[in-house]
């Protein structure tokens, strides 16, 4: 989106239909816009209800029919029940939009066939486009997908990951999108209920990225105009806070910190196993036959061997996305109350811990830091002052974390901050930008 000035609704629209694609970390919501009909978001079933947000998981299930080898794959609530309901052997695959700019994922093996991260976006989509049953027009618009500012991981590629995102699209039979960030139409969005000049902040809080966008709206002439006027993003949102649940609580009950004899020393179990189990992304990738018998010798010199033991069992039963859910239930319950009890237990394994507002914000201390500093180092960037900001828009889940809210309730105060739309705004907004005569004004170059 280019510095100069972008008309909401200012002329023709290029098209009579648009979608918005907004692929989350966590989940996925895809909006459809029509000049007739305005923005409807496509809802799915889950649970005999339907729902407006669909989970960016997939399971794959191994099945023998007659003899015949045959792999089943899933998606959104569909690959939850079948994960959770299966008897027989699965692979559980969830926040895997994390790899998307990794060079270091190349690909992944599912049941002895390979997986490129296109491969796994696009099964993901067309699922998706089969359960949406006709709400999701596969031709007869544009389609502008939504990107964070800020790729997750070390060394992000962004070239890469528009090529991987190009490459999908393609492979699930859908139209070459345009791509805008996210917190951009989150902020088109928002800037429907306006009566008059604002220049916000928006703070898009994904379960990967947490990206920040500050732009001027005002009415000249009775069309709303946009300047943009600074992005930023840090890859640390939902995801991360749950790691640092995963590290302090679950871990030590999976062998962190215990130690093992090798060659007359003692030393500690290598932390990688454990880094890569508490994030999301990494977690299925533990399940290979390499990884399987390093853990297997791990096991057999180490000196608490029972504890190795529960952590090759939470791998080779895919129970992480049990672990999840009781990370999340934690996360969810200490956003109103004081303290909760993380409680976990599969086959012979139980956790639980009574984890208090002070031990979860200490944890995530420093991540909180980071997203402070973004948002600081963005404003300094562009030599704004806070006071500058009329209106800062939240949203997005991990917004809800009281500990989230605080750091702009101390720059900003608390009469300027806004939420509202906290998984379907920024689908809707990008759906609305597909409208625009002058889509390019919204849309992020793809990187050389």
């Amino acid at each position: 989106m280019p510095g100069g000035m972008a008309a909401l609704s200012s002329g023709p629209p290029m098209s009579d239909l648009s979608i918005g694609v907004d692929f989350g970390t966590t989940n996925t919501v895809v909006a459809v816009a029509s000049r007739e009909r305005g923005v409807t978001v496509a809802r799915f079933p889950n649970g005999g209800v339907l729902e407006d947000v669909y989970r960016s998981v997939l399971c794959f299930e191994r099945r023998d029919d007659d003899r015949l080898l045959r792999v089943d794959a899933s998606a959104g609530p569909a690959a939850i029940e079948r994960y959770l309901a299966s008897v027989g052997e699965t692979r559980f695959i969830q926040s895997f939009k994390s790899h998307v700019a990794s060079a270091v994922f190349r690909d992944t093996r599912i049941f002895s066939t390979r997986f490129l991260f296109e491969d796994l976006l696009a099964r993901f989509f067309s699922i998706l486009l089969d359960d949406a049953d006709g709400q999701i027009p596969r031709t007869g618009g544009p389609i502008v997908s939504g990107r964070p500012v800020a790729f997750a991981g070390g060394n992000p590629d962004e070239a890469l990951a528009h090529r991987r995102y190009d490459a999908a699209y393609e492979k699930a039979g859908m139209p070459r999108p345009t791509y805008v960030y996210e917190p951009v139409g989150a902020a088109y969005y928002y800037a429907q209920r306006l009566q008059g000049d604002a220049t916000i902040l928006v703070g898009d809080f994904g379960g990967g990225t947490s990206d920040f966008s500050i732009i001027r709206f005002e009415r000249r002439n009775g069309a709303l105009r946009a300047i943009p006027l600074g992005h930023a993003g840090v890859g640390i949102a939902g995801d991360s806070f749950d790691y640092r649940i995963i590290n302090a609580v679950v871990s030590p009950a999976l062998g962190k910190g215990s130690q093992y004899r090798s060659m007359g020393k003692v030393m500690e179990v290598p932390a990688h196993y454990y880094a890569n189990f508490a994030r999301w992304h990494q977690l299925a990738m533990l399940k290979s036959a390499d990884n399987r018998r390093e853990l297997e010798k791990l096991q057999k010199i180490a000196l608490r061997p029972e504890l190795i033991g529960k952590l090759i069992e939470v791998i080779e039963n895919d129970w992480g996305f049990s672990v999840y859910r009781a990370v999340s239930a934690a996360k969810l319950a200490l956003s109103s109350r004081p303290e909760a009890v993380f409680s976990f237990a599969k086959g012979d394994i139980a956790i639980e811990r009574n984890i208090t507002v002070a031990d979860f914000e200490g944890w995530i201390a420093g991540d909180l830091a980071r997203i402070g500093t973004a948002v600081d180092e963005l404003f300094a960037r562009e030599k704004l002052p806070l006071a500058a900001i009329d209106r800062v828009f939240l949203t997005g889940g991990t917004s809800y974390i009281p500990a989230v809210r605080r750091l702009f309730v101390d720059r900003f105060g608390p009469d300027r901050l806004d939420t509202g739309g906290q998984f379907e705004s920024i689908a809707h907004g990008l759906a609305l930008i597909g409208l625009e005569e002058d889509r390019a004004a919204w849309e992020v170059a793809r990187a050389a």
